[in-house]
């Protein structure tokens, strides 16, 4: 399986990660998720949002995650960048792509892999006010 991860403070630049893709024979689905920052958290106006990340067991818990995948679903191709540093209001900060047989496969293993990110990669985030 293909697994390519991204940890970055360099915009995401979807176009280019399009381009990159690697579509195997018989794949008949790929699920892209695109994560902004929303202007709003809590009911409150934001700016940006800090993210930190602890890089060396981030990358460890990504190959956990990665190797989940491989084993529950025929996924071909995982991909995934995640932006760090500060990043404004309407603008990206995390991509996923998911390559798959089939949809139901892609999309289970796509969101599988963002809930176990959420729960278990140590990045944090600091909400910036307007």
């Amino acid at each position: 399986m293909r697994r390519e991860l991204n940890i970055t403070t360099d915009k995401i630049d979807e176009a280019a990660l399009v381009q990159q893709r690697d579509l195997a024979a018989g794949m008949g689905a790929v699920i892209c998720f695109l994560g902004v920052v929303r202007g709003v958290e809590e009911g409150q106006p934001i700016a940006a949002i800090d993210y930190e990340v602890f890089t060396g067991m981030a990358k460890r818990q990504f190959d956990l995650i990665f190797d989940q995948v491989e084993k529950r679903w025929p996924v071909t191709s995982i991909r995934l960048v995640h932006r760090v540093g500060r990043v404004s209001a309407g603008e990206p900060s995390l991509w996923v792509e998911t390559i798959a047989p089939h949809r139901e496969e892609a999309f289970a293993a796509c969101q599988f892999v963002i809930a176990e990110m959420k729960r278990v990669v140590p990045i944090w985030k600091q909400f910036c006010p307007v």
